[in-house]
């Protein structure tokens, strides 16, 4: 027997269709491109100023999390390089990257901990739907 009413809902204004999965991948594609571009831009600029020990001051650092971008065609994943300053002592003098074309990086607010709290068996049982008996 086979399930005929069940149907799949999508998200208003989503697409699912392979051409727009190949224009987002090309997105995608065309974005880390960009980026990688304005990061080795970015190193060369930079690649004259050295620590104390002698070493580049200035590095790349792995990438931050991925995140969506929203475009024309809809959201795109992109992964923003992370660059380190390896000889600021202190925030005011340190050297930070952002790249021009993606907005800046905005971490998930914190969820409030009083909205978490777990409930105990008895409230669970108390919230049962109960059975009417006629």
């Amino acid at each position: 027997m086979s399930d005929a009413t069940v149907v799949k809902l999508f998200q208003p204004g989503s697409f699912t269709d392979p051409l727009t999965e190949v224009l987002r991948n090309g997105a995608r594609a065309l974005l880390a491109q960009a980026i990688e571009a304005e990061v080795a831009e970015f190193l060369a600029k930079h690649v004259d100023l050295k620590t104390a020990t002698g070493l580049s001051r200035v590095v790349r650092h792995g990438h931050l999390p991925e995140r969506e971008v929203m475009t024309g065609i809809g959201p795109v994943g992109v992964r923003q390089p992370r660059v380190r300053d390896r000889g600021a002592a202190d925030d005011a003098g340190r050297i930070r990257f952002t790249p021009a074309i993606l907005p800046p990086y905005a971490p998930r607010p914190a969820i409030s901990r009083r909205r978490l709290r777990p409930c105990s068996a008895r409230m669970h049982r108390a919230c049962r739907p109960r059975l009417l008996l006629g």
